[in-house]
């Protein structure tokens, strides 16, 4: 049954090669020629020069057209390529491909799946058409945007809770990544992931009463009694590099985006601002008002750490862990910032 399906793919693949190619209904055909029609409108023409290759031609059953394509296999994957494109200048086009596992035959000609499931008592033949495989360019550039959520670890490894003023409300501390990234492939499946980019994080505090000041020496938190507060947090800013590993089964299994993808790698980053805001209304009346202070708050001007991803089509789910403190050395908590979020 394989056999034949081979045959059949090597006549699709003539009939689309040279639909447009073939003379008309009309015109005459050389006497030394076969003649395959099927469906419609499909015609395969296979002409020779002289009466002794017709002669021979004619005399050879499937088995002997099969044994004389002379099908090379790809001993890695176990597939054929039975036909394929070669331009002027070396470059290589697959047509036609087929790939045996156990009982099942997959081939693929162009934008058409041809599935043969020889496990059953009965053959069964499955036909998929529309099919575009997605080039895989081995350098490629692109933009993404990361969403997150922001926290951090104190020296014990836990997240700070609710009776520390500096207690982060998760809903709120939003983490913004703008990101120009580049994809080199090193191997097939296997890729090295770096880029520039814009990250922008806030820490939005759980006790909205305590306002984040700039002290003589270091960062204080204060307890805000003579207003009514509705918001307190502590933003920054920082230009930053990173570079990722990543490994994509879907592509390594010739799968396209439809597979488990896995990266992980380290980024480094200078701030380019930092400030405190405080939200609140005054007792007894008035509108809301806001407290700036754009000073840095003891903020460290470098930030460092490690990144992971792990994906599966088009949802990508990333978390970073910065290895050096939020704040300078002695001037604040020692908290390390942890994120979570998606890649867009």
């Amino acid at each position: 049954m394989k056999k034949y399906l081979l045959l059949f793919c090597l006549m699709a693949l003539v009939q689309v090669g040279f639909a447009g190619t073939l003379p008309s209904s009309d015109h005459k055909i050389s006497s030394d020629s076969v003649i395959v029609e099927f469906g419609k409108s499909g015609k395969v023409v296979i002409i020779v020069d002289n009466k002794e290759d017709f002669e021979k031609l004619k005399s050879m059953n499937i088995n002997e057209i099969i044994r004389e394509l002379d099908l090379a296999e790809n001993e890695e994957t176990g597939d054929l390529t039975i036909v394929e494109i070669r331009d002027k200048d070396g470059n290589t086009k697959e047509v036609v491909r087929v790939s045996e596992d156990g009982m099942n035959t997959e081939v693929y000609i162009g934008g058409m799946r041809v599935f043969v499931d020889d496990s059953g008592v009965n053959t069964k033949v499955k036909v998929e058409s529309g099919l575009k495989k997605k080039s895989d360019p081995p350098f490629r550039t692109y933009f993404d945007l990361d969403l997150g959520v922001n926290n951090y670890l104190d020296p014990s490894g836990s997240f700070p809770t609710s009776d520390n003023p500096y207690a982060v409300k998760g809903w709120g501390s939003w983490n913004v990544g703008l990101n120009w990234m580049a994809s080199q492939r090193i191997s097939k499946g296997f890729y090295w992931d770096f880029g520039l980019g814009f990250n922008f994080y806030n820490f939005k505090f759980e006790n909205r009463d305590f306002q984040a000041v700039r002290g003589e020496d270091m960062i204080e938190f204060v307890q805000r009694t003579d207003v009514d507060g509705f918001k307190s947090k502590i933003s920054a800013s920082y230009l930053m590099a990173q570079t990722m590993l990543e490994l994509d089964f879907g592509r390594m299994n010739d799968n396209g985006n439809r597979g488990l993808r896995i990266a992980a790698g380290g980024y480094a980053g200078y701030r380019l601002g930092g400030q405190s805001k405080f939200v609140y209304r005054e007792i007894g009346g008035s509108g809301r008002k806001k407290d700036k202070e754009s000073t840095g708050l003891f903020l460290n001007n470098f930030r460092y750490g490690v990144r992971g991803e792990i994906g599966f089509r088009s949802l990508t789910f990333f978390t970073t862990y910065d290895l050096n403190t939020l704040f300078q050395d002695d001037k604040g908590p020692e908290l390390q910032a942890i994120t979570f979020g998606i890649v867009l």
